[in-house]
C-alpha cells in the first residue's frame, strides 16, 4: 500500500458571531430589521463551531462542512466585514506543525479579520483533503482517482495561498502560512497526486513506456519538493521523517522509472542498455533504502529489479554478449506530467445557500447611500428654489399689505385675508406651540452633546491606555496602533460635532426671527373680535370698491394662489420620486466587480427630475412676471386712493399681521424640522456609540491576551548568568568561573572527624577509636576551613574530579551531617566494604601527595553506624569539632 504524507490540522478556538453581527447590522442597514436576522446569525454560529469538531474527521463529510462554512465567509465577506476598525470578531489559530512544549506554549496567531480567517480555513480544507486522500485504497481504482482529485485540489489551495496570505495577513504569520512553507506544501502534494496516477497505471498495466515517463516526472516532482522542504527557513518545521521520506521517494520513484524502462529496452533487444538501466535502479532503489530507513516502501520493487538484474546479466554472458553502457551516455527517459493544480470552483460547497441572502453587499448598500445622498441634495436644491421665490413673494405682497389692501376698503372691519391667516395660525397650534417647541430645542441639543462627549471620552481613555502599553512595551506590543483604528470613528464624531455646531447657529438665527414677530403672531392667535380692536380704524374708501385697478389687482392675487398651488404639487412630486438603484447595482457589481456609483446615479437622476427642474424653473419665471404686474397695479391702486394718517397706521398694523403669518409658518417649520433632526441624530449618536463601545471592549480583551502572552514570554525568557563572584566573598584560593584543567588546584581542606558521643579534642595522629568517617587529613593554612554544621555551606565548587581542575569544598550531604571525603578509584557505592585494589595514586595537586591506599584500618566494618546519639544542638547539627593538627600535610 502506498504511503503518503498528509497535512495536519491548524487548531482553533470557539468565538462568538451574534452579538458583533446583530449589532452592526442594527446600526449599518437602517432599513434592515436585526430580528430578523436571529435565526442566520445562530446558524452561522453552529456552523463555526461544527467546524471545529468535524475537522478531525477523515471523510468527506467533515470537508463539506469545512466548505458550506468557507463558502459563507466568502459570501458575508462584503456584507458584513470582520475588521479590526468594523465588526471586530478575534480569530486565534495555531500553527500546524507546532507541537508545543510545556513552558513557552505553542505558536499562534490572533487577528480581528475575516480575510485571516479564509486563509486558515483554505489551509485546513487543504490540509483535510490531504488526510482523506492518505486514507484511500491505492489498490483499488476509484480510490486511486480520489487521492489524485484530492492531491491536486490541495496542490492548487496551497498554491492560491503562496500569492495572498502576505495580503491577506496583515503581520508576520504562523510558520505554517509562511509562503515558503505553503510552496513546499503545494509541490508536495502535486508529487503525490503523480505518484497516484503513476500507481493507477501500474494497476491498468499500461505500457511500460508510459509508465516509466510517470515515474520519472514523479522523481522529479519528489525532488522539487525535497529542495523546498529544506530551505533554512522552514527545514526545521516538518515532521523528522518527512524529508526522509521524500528524499526515498525521489530516489525510489527514479529507480522505477529506470526500471520499467529497462522493459522497453528489452523488448526493444538492447540488452546491454537494459542491463545498465537496471543496475542503476538497483543503485537507486538501495540509496532509497538507506535515506528512508523503517519507512522504506519499495521492498517488492527492490525484490524485483534484482530478480531482473539478475537475469539479464545471465542471459547476456551466455547468449547475446552485449556491451553494457554507461549511466551517462544513456537516452533520456522522458517525462509525463499528468498532475496539474486544481482549485475548486466558488463556491466549494455544491449544497451552500447564503444565510444572509437578504442583505445587499456592503458596496452597493455604500452606493444607495450615496444616491440616496444625492437624490435628496437634488430634491432639497430645488424645493429650496421653489421656498425662497415663494418667501420672495410673499414678502414682496406684504410690503404692499396685499391683498389685505383691496378687501379693507371699508377701514372698519378686520380683512377677510387676515382672519385666514389668523384662523389657520390658531390650527397650527398658535403661539403655544411655538413656544413649547422653542422649549424644547435646548434639552434636544444637550442630550446629543452628552452622547458625543461619551464617544470622544471612550476613546480618548482607549488611546491612551494603548499608548501607555506601547510605551511600556516597546517593539512586543505588535497590535495597531489605536490613531488608526479610530481614526473613521474620530472622523465620523466630528461631523456630528460641526453638523451640532451648525444646528446652534441655526437655532439662534430662530431665535432672533421669533423674537422680531412675535407681537404680529400673539395679535393672530387671538380671535377675530380682538383682533379688530386691535387695528387702527381710518376712512372708508368704497368708492374704490369696483375700480378697474382693483380688479387688477384682484386678478393678480388669483395667479399668486395659482402658482403657490402649482408649487405645492412639484414639490411633492420631487420629494416622492421612485427609483430602483438595487438592482442596477447589483448587475454592476456582478459584472465588473466594482460599482461606479456616480456614473450610475447621475444618469438615473437626470432621467427622473429633469422635467421636474423644467417645472421649477418656469415657476419662478412666471412669479417674476406676475411681481412687476402686481407692483405696477398696485401703484396705480395706491394713487387713487386717499390716505390719512390713520390710514397708513392701519395699513402698517396689516403688513405686520401678513409678515408675522409667514413668518409663523417659517418658524414652524424650522423648528419642527430642528427637533427631528435632534430626534433622527440621537439613534445615530447612540448607534456610534454603540460601535465606539464594542471597539474598547474588544481592544480590552485583546489588551488582556496580549498582556497574558507578554507576561508569559517574559516568565519563560531565561535570564542572563550571574556576574562573577567577588574572590572576598567565595574565599581566597576560589573562582566561580572554571579553569582549564592544567592549572594546580589547592588541596581539599580536611574533613572533620564526626564524635559519636560527646566532642572530644585530639589531636594526635591516631584515628580515634570511635571514629565513624576515614581519616582526615589537614589542609595548608591558605586553603579555608571546611564547611561545620552551623554554618552556611559553600555552593560555588567548580567542576572536575581529583588530579584535574580545581577542587571544590565539599558540598554538604543531602541527610545533612558532615561531607565525606571523596572515595578511591574503585569505590562500590553498593559494597562499600569491599578491599580496594592495588593501583598507583593519581597526582597529586599543590605539591602534597595522597597517602598509600592499601586499605584503611578498621574497615570491616563501622560498629558505630546503626544510629547516631541523640542530639540537641539548637542547629540540628552535630557539635563542632576542634580544627585538626594543620602541621602534619598527611592523612591521620
Amino acid at each position: 500500500m502506498a504511503m503518503y504524507l498528509s497535512v495536519p490540522l491548524k487548531k482553533t478556538y470557539d468565538v462568538d458571531f451574534v452579538k458583533p453581527l446583530r449589532s452592526f447590522i442594527q446600526n449599518t442597514f437602517s432599513s434592515a430589521e436585526p430580528d430578523d436576522y436571529n435565526t442566520a446569525l445562530s446558524e452561522f454560529n453552529k456552523l463555526r463551531n461544527l467546524m471545529i469538531t468535524k475537522s478531525v474527521d477523515k471523510h468527506e463529510s467533515a470537508l463539506e462542512v469545512l466548505y458550506r462554512y468557507y463558502d459563507q465567509l466568502v459570501a458575508i465577506e462584503n456584507k458584513l466585514p470582520i475588521t479590526e476598525n468594523q465588526i471586530r470578531v478575534q480569530f486565534k489559530w495555531k500553527d500546524a506543525f507546532d507541537v508545543g512544549s510545556f513552558l513557552s506554549g505553542k505558536r499562534s496567531l490572533a487577528i480581528a479579520s475575516g480575510a485571516y480567517e479564509k486563509v486558515c480555513m483554505l489551509f485546513n480544507i487543504a490540509a483535510l483533503q490531504s488526510q482523506i486522500a492518505s486514507i484511500q485504497n491505492s489498490d483499488s481504482d476509484e480510490g486511486l482517482k480520489t487521492a489524485a482529485k484530492y492531491f491536486q485540489q490541495s496542490c492548487g489551495i496551497y498554491g492560491h495561498l503562496k500569492d495572498i496570505v502576505m495580503s491577506h495577513v496583515q503581520q508576520d504569520p504562523t510558520p505554517d502560512l509562511n509562503p515558503d512553507t505553503v510552496s513546499a506544501l503545494s509541490s508536495l502534494m502535486l508529487a503525490q497526486g503523480q505518484e497516484a496516477f503513476y500507481r493507477k497505471a501500474t494497476n491498468d498495466k499500461m505500457k511500460d513506456a508510459m509508465i516509466a515517463k510517470l515515474a520519472y516526472q514523479t522523481s522529479e516532482l519528489y525532488a522539487d519538493a525535497m529542495k523546498l522542504m529544506q530551505l533554512a527557513s522552514i527545514r526545521e518545521l516538518w515532521p523528522k521523517d518527512w524529508i526522509s521520506t521524500v528524499a526515498m521517494k525521489q530516489a525510489a520513484f527514479h529507480a522505477m522509472a529506470e526500471y520499467y524502462q529497462s522493459q522497453v529496452s528489452a523488448q526493444a533487444k538492447n540488452y546491454g542498455e537494459e542491463i545498465s538501466r537496471l543496475q542503476h535502479a538497483n543503485e537507486l532503489l538501495i540509496a532509497s533504502q538507506t535515506r528512508g530507513g523503517t519507512t522504506f516502501g519499495f521492498r517488492n520493487e527492490l525484490a524485483k529489479v534484482q530478480r531482473g538484474l539478475e537475469a539479464a546479466r545471465k542471459d547476456n554472458d551466455f547468449i547475446y554478449h552485449e556491451k553494457v553502457p554507461e549511466v551517462k551516455n544513456l537516452p533520456p527517459i522522458g517525462k509525463a506530467a499528468i498532475a496539474k493544480p486544481l482549485l475548486p470552483t466558488a463556491p466549494f460547497s455544491k449544497n451552500f445557500q447564503d444565510l444572509f441572502s437578504k442583505l445587499v453587499p456592503l458596496p452597493v448598500h455604500e452606493a444607495l447611500i450615496a444616491f440616496e445622498n444625492r437624490k435628496a441634495l437634488i430634491a432639497n436644491t430645488e424645493i429650496g428654489r421653489l421656498r425662497e421665490a415663494t418667501q420672495l413673494m410673499n414678502g414682496v405682497l406684504s410690503s404692499l399689505n396685499l391683498p389685505a389692501a383691496i378687501e379693507d376698503l371699508s377701514g372698519q372691519s378686520v380683512p377677510h385675508s387676515v382672519i385666514e391667516k389668523g384662523d389657520q395660525l390658531k390650527q397650527c397650534g398658535g403661539l403655544d406651540y411655538i413656544n413649547k417647541l422653542m422649549s424644547d430645542l435646548p434639552e434636544l441639543l444637550q442630550r446629543n452633546r452628552e452622547i458625543l462627549d461619551e464617544c470622544n471620552r471612550q476613546l480618548d481613555e482607549e488611546e491612551k491606555s494603548d499608548n501607555q502599553l506601547r510605551e511600556q512595551f516597546k517593539e512586543r506590543w505588535t497590535r495597531t496602533k489605536s490613531e488608526v483604528l479610530t481614526k473613521p470613528m474620530r472622523e465620523e464624531g466630528q461631523k456630528y460635532g460641526t453638523i451640532l455646531n451648525n444646528a446652534i447657529q441655526a437655532d439662534k438665527v430662530v431665535h432672533e426671527k421669533y423674537e422680531k414677530h412675535k407681537n404680529a403672531i400673539s395679535i393672530l392667535s387671538k380671535p377675530t373680535a380682538e383682533m379688530e380692536k386691535a387695528l387702527p380704524s381710518a376712512s372708508p374708501g368704497a368708492a374704490l370698491q369696483n375700480s378697474p385697478v382693483v380688479q387688477e389687482l384682484r386678478k393678480n392675487m388669483d395667479g399668486v394662489e395659482t402658482l403657490k398651488a402649482e408649487r405645492d404639487v412639484v414639490e411633492t412630486e420631487l420629494k416622492d420620486a421612485k427609483f430602483d438603484m438595487t438592482s442596477k447595482f447589483m448587475r454592476a457589481l456582478a459584472e465588473e466587480g466594482l460599482i461606479n456609483e456616480e456614473s450610475i446615479s447621475c444618469e438615473e437622476l437626470d432621467r427622473v427630475f429633469a422635467p421636474l427642474r423644467m417645472q421649477v424653473a418656469d415657476s419662478i419665471h412666471r412669479q417674476e412676471t406676475l411681481l412687476a404686474l402686481i407692483q405696477n397695479a398696485n401703484t396705480d391702486f395706491c394713487n387713487a386712493k386717499s390716505s390719512n394718517q390713520s390710514a397708513a397706521s392701519r395699513e402698517s398694523m396689516l403688513k405686520d399681521l401678513a409678515s408675522g403669518f409667514d413668518m409663523y409658518m417659517e418658524l414652524k417649520g424650522n423648528l419642527e424640522e430642528g427637533t427631528k433632526f435632534y430626534n433622527d441624530l440621537t439613534p445615530l449618536l447612540v448607534r456610534l456609540q454603540s460601535k465606539i463601545s464594542d471597539f474598547c471592549f474588544a481592544r480590552k480583551t485583546e489588551k488582556d491576551e496580549l498582556m497574558s502572552d507578554l507576561q508569559r514570554q517574559i516568565a519563560n525568557t531565561p535570564t542572563q548568568a550571574p556576574p562573577a563572584t567577588p574572590k572576598y566573598q567565595g574565599g581566597p584560593g576560589t573562582s566561580s568561573a572554571p579553569v582549564p584543567a592544567s592549572r594546580t588546584a589547592p588541596p581539599r581542606p580536611p574533613p572533620p572527624t564526626i564524635p559519636t558521643s560527646t566532642p572530644t579534642s585530639n589531636s594526635s595522629n591516631e584515628p580515634p577509636s570511635n571514629a565513624s568517617a576515614p581519616p582526615a587529613s589537614s589542609a595548608p593554612p591558605s586553603h579555608p576551613p571546611p564547611s561545620y554544621p552551623g554554618q552556611p555551606p559553600q555552593q560555588n565548587y567548580a567542576q572536575g574530579s581529583y588530579g584535574a581542575g580545581w577542587n571544590a569544598p565539599y558540598p554538604q550531604q543531602p541527610g545533612g551531617g558532615y561531607p565525606m571525603p571523596a572515595m578511591p578509584t574503585g569505590y562500590n557505592s553498593y559494597n562499600p566494604y569491599m578491599s580496594y585494589p592495588q593501583q598507583a595514586p593519581p597526582p597529586s595537586q599543590g605539591g602534597y601527595p595522597y597517602p598509600q591506599q592499601q586499605g584503611y584500618p578498621q574497615q570491616q566494618g563501622y560498629p558505630q553506624q546503626q544510629g547516631y546519639p541523640q542530639n540537641n544542638y539548637p542547629h540540628g547539627g552535630y557539635p563542632a569539632p576542634p580544627y585538626p593538627n594543620q602541621q602534619n600535610p598527611q592523612w591521620r
